[in-house]
This record gives structure tokens, sequence and C-alpha cells, in this order.
């Protein structure tokens, strides 16, 4: 497979509107520009559904990640999103300049890790985006260190200012085209999103076709130059290129291809173990298919998303049209039924899979894994992560008596015919979270098919941002899955939002009046508890994640850099 048809999920979303290619999204992708319908109200739970079990919502710790708040892209092993750390809320301001801390970056930081302690008490943030690798000073905001990408030249940060006051004078179409161009000269192509930064302040970061591990020039020195210590390269009989990275609990590399295959990594590189998902023997063919039909490979490849790993060796994985837990012992991969594994089938009428990185859900008696699917109009899916239960009858419309709970998304709307996704669900406690990332419109001469990109650099405009998010709830006492509340109102038009444990809030940035905007959500009651109004486009999240730090400061990558806000 040619590999410059493989895309990372920020890049396909991106692709989907430059390269005009069909992606999963809802009706704001179809010929006809939709309604826009003012956004009103939030819905309040209408079913009685019993609180989170504060004893078994938080995930795990893997002791060979970074020993901090945020080692990984989703947060943890389990890919969910969430954090124990308490951060803002109970506030609506707005924040000038000087309230926030900001570096210049480059393009295409979508995800940070920070480090454990150094041996003087400091932290570092790495970062890696679509033209360097950077650390921070994760107390000062001081850039420490950067190393160019190969074949890549700098952004500066004078031609970053003048995209970014460009931006903020447009709106509309103008802002929408701009943002378009903007979309094709820094992010098309990009590569390496997924990564891991482990105990031994080692990034490592999965390329196209290789596993690149980055580290300080210096060992046990903040402010040391940035390294490339080795390059782990795919071996021809594994094929694809590499679409996830997470670790396991005894201290090895997981990584996952677009064609199927797991492998297990040393971190020293020294050694690999790897083992081809069920049904892999047809994965080659459809992703040549894919690429021969003109779609983004990225938005349609049999495998497309990173993997999720639990602490008792189990491993995640989401292909087209099943759900797979490949059982890792310490020595060998297994997907043998005998040995704790299982594939089962997920609906999948849109033929195009699931958008959503697996994420973990419950810790204690009832334990799932979770997705979206892939429907038009997709449902959140809870799958029984360690076998299906004595006695459970296989719910309605499922595929399999593994699946625990199907619920459909609605957003509210009782005409929603479509809606898709391709971000992870946000998992707290037995509570699993999907938003809207569409357009509610598509201005005049632009094409429809790159809808979704039109919430990247122009989200906030009150023409494009998107509104809606919905939350669903498991019932440990009534083994049911259903919706708990949905809010209209709240805008979250490119984040990967994060759920605060310890402040029961979520967090994510979007549009509000027209401005770029923090948004706190009680993740209890659905209702608005934090507004931090930030207006420019500097601060936007470009498809970013939302991260947490120990003294709880929200931080996220944004359009030519990094933010990080005030603390609680």
């Amino acid at each position: 497979m040619d590999p410059r048809h493989r895309y990372s999920r920020i890049s396909l979303l991106l692709a989907c509107g430059l390269a005009f290619a069909a992606c999963s999204s809802s009706d704001s992708a179809s010929d006809q520009p939709v309604s826009t319908e003012s956004p009103t109200t939030v819905v309040q739970p209408t079913t009685t559904l019993v609180a989170d079990s504060a004893a078994c919502e938080n995930a795990p710790l893997n002791p060979f990640f970074a020993d901090s708040p945020a080692p990984i892209g989703h947060i943890d092993a389990s890919q969910s999103n969430g954090s124990p750390t308490a951060g803002p809320r109970d506030s609506t301001q707005t924040l000038a300049p000087a309230d926030l801390q900001y570096v210049h970056l480059g393009p295409g930081h979508a995800g940070l890790a920070i480090s454990s302690k150094y041996p003087d008490g400091s932290r570092v943030i790495w970062s890696n985006g679509a033209d360097r690798i950077s650390k921070i000073d994760a107390k000062t905001f001081e850039l420490l260190a950067e190393l160019p990408r190969p074949d890549k030249e700098l952004l500066s940060s004078d031609e970053a200012d003048a995209n970014i006051n460009l931006m903020d004078q447009q709106s509309g179409s103008e802002l929408a085209l701009t943002g378009l161009g903007f979309g094709a000269k820094y992010l098309l192509g990009l590569t390496g999103i997924y990564y891991a930064l482990d105990v031994d302040n080692t990034l490592f970061i999965g390329g196209e076709d290789s596993v690149l591990a980055y580290q300080d020039q210096t060992v046990g020195d903040s402010r040391s130059p940035i390294i490339l210590r080795d390059e782990w390269k795919r071996p021809a009989e594994i094929t694809g290129g590499f679409v996830g990275v997470n670790m396991t609990f005894d201290g090895k590399l997981v990584v996952v291809t677009d064609e199927g295959w797991i492998v297990v990594l040393d971190r020293d590189f020294s050694d690999y173990v790897a083992i081809a998902l069920p049904g892999q023997e047809a994965a080659t063919a459809h992703n040549a298919e894919v690429v021969a039909s003109g779609v983004t490979l990225a938005s349609a490849s049999w495998v497309r998303n990173s993997i999720a790993i639990d602490d008792q060796g189990g491993i995640y994985a989401v292909s087209l049209n099943e759900m797979h837990k490949v059982v890792w012992d310490g020595t060998k991969l297994s997907t043998s039924p005998a040995d704790g594994a299982w594939s089962v089938p997920y609906s999948n009428n849109a033929g195009k899979g699931s958008g959503a990185t697996p994420a973990l859900m419950g810790y204690c008696d009832d334990r799932f894994v979770v997705i979206t699917d892939g429907d038009e109009q997709m449902n959140v899916v809870l799958f029984w992560r360690d076998g299906v239960p004595q006695g459970w009858e296989q719910i309605e419309g499922a595929l399999s008596p593994q699946i625990a709970g199907q619920a459909l998304v609605t957003m509210g709307d009782p005409k929603l015919t479509a809606v898709q996704s391709e971000q992870g669900v946000v998992v707290g406690g037995y509570g699993a979270l999907v938003v809207n990332n569409d357009s509610p419109t598509i201005p005049d001469g632009y094409p429809a098919k790159a809808a979704r990109l039109l919430v990247s650099y122009s989200g906030a405009d009150p023409a494009f941002a998107p509104h809606g998010m919905q939350k669903f709830a498991w019932d440990p006492v009534a083994r049911v899955f259903e919706s708990a509340w949905i809010n209209q109102q709240a805008s979250s038009a490119n984040a990967v939002p994060l759920v605060s444990l310890g402040s029961n809030t979520l967090y994510t940035v979007g549009g509000r009046d027209g401005k770029w905007a923090l948004e706190g959500i009680d993740w209890t009651t659905g209702e608005s508890v934090l507004t931090w109004i930030t207006g420019s486009s500097r601060y936007n999240t470009v498809f970013a994640g939302l991260f947490i730090d120990d003294e709880g400061h929200i931080v996220h990558g944004t359009t030519f850099g990094m933010v990080r806000y005030p603390a609680r």
C-alpha cells in the first residue's frame, strides 16, 4: 500500500475536506446545507440511574508510563479521556491574553505528554507537531528545546501571528475558505500523531512505517536538547501503516497497523511479538479498494483507530466490522477464546467502520469496552470485556450477546438521521459521552464533502459552530445503558473533550457568540458550569485534545502553539 495514502486522525479530518473524499459525517456533508436552528435547551435526565461509583471509576495507572497526569494522548492506557485531577468550574468570564500562558510551536500539535519529575523536581511537556518535536517547561511554560522533523521548514511565530490576525478579522465564507487553505498548507498528510511517554522520559511516536523514540540528549537534564534515540522499522511480514500506540502493564509498547497487525515491542527495540487480528487476510484488499475508489484511506481503512489496554493483558482493537480483544500473557499474543480473547461484530451500515478509539469503562464488577459503531446514525456500544456474564440475554438489535448496551445517538433531535464521529468516546465512571462536530451550514461555493473541515479553523463562527453533546450511562443495578442527558446548547467545535472526575466537569473548546471559549459542563446534570471566553483563533484547538496538569490547569494544543489556562 502506498504510504502517501495513509493519514493520521487529524490528517483524515483535513483530507476529508481538502481531497473532497467521503468521510464519516452527518447530514451537513450532504449536497444541501442543513438548517441552522438555535439550540436553547438542556434536556435533564429522564431515567433513574445510579451515580458513578467512585471506587471503580478511575482507570488503573500503568507504572511504565510517565508518572504524570497525561503520559498518552487519551490520558491513560484505557483511552478514557478522563482524569481524577480537579479543574476549574463555577466561573464565567472573558480572559485577556495576560491571563493565559501561550507558546508558539508551529502547526499540528494535537496532543501532549507530561513527564515524570526530573531529579531537580521539574517536569516538561512534550509535544509532536507537523514540523517539529517540542519540549516545554511544565512550570514556567518556557520553550526548552525543539527538534525539526526531517525535511520540514519551521513555521515562524511572525507568520503564525499574521495568520491568526487574518482569521480574527474574517467571518463567514471568507474565514471558511481561509481555513481550507491553511489546512492544505500546514496539515495535509500529517503523520505520527499517536504517541506514549514512558517512565524513563522517552517519547515513542508511531510513524508511517516505523516507531520513533525521542529523548533528552543528556539523561536527567530537562533543558537538554532533544535527540532521536532510535527508529524501529516495520518488518516486511507485518503489513500496513501504524495507526496507534499504547503500552502494556509489563512495560511493552503496543502498536497496531491499518491492515490489522498487533505488535508488542520492547522499549529498547530489541525484540517484538506480532499477531494478525481475525479476518486480517481481507485487510490488504479492502484498503486497496478504498484507495482505488478515491476515498481517503484513513476514513475507511480496515483498522483506523488506536488501541486500549487493560491491566490484565487485554488489548482492544476495532476493525472494519468487528470489535476484538487480544490477550498478552507477557510472552505471547493470543486471539483464542481459550485464552480469553474474542472477536464480535458490530453494526456498520455505512460501511466504513467505527471512527472511535476503543475506551475502557468500569474497573470492578461490570467491565466494558466502548466504541461508536459504523451506522449512519451511530450508536454508542458497550461490550463485556471479560466475557458474557452467566444468564445474560442478548439485547434486542445487538449482533452478539457480547454487547452489553447499544444506545442511539440523537442529540435530542427527532429528525436526525445521520451522525458519526471521528473521536473517541469520553468515559467517566459508568458514563460515556459523544459530541456533535458537524457544521450546521455550508457556505455557497464551498464543497459539501469538505463540511467536516468547516469546524476546524472556522468552528467558532456562528454560521458553522456545531452544538450538542449527549451522555449515556450504564445502570449496574438494572443492567441497562441509555441516555442520561443531552445538552443542545454547548459547542464542542473540534476538540477531543476531557472529563475531570475530581471536579465532576467535562471540558471542551467551542464557539460562544462568535468567539472561541473554554467550556465546562457538569458531568452529572449536563448543565454549563464554566465559560471562559478567549476570543481569538490563537486559542482554537484545531482537533487537539484537552489535558489537565497536576495543578488543575487545562492545557491544549492550538492553531500554531499551545495554551494553558488559569487553575481552579
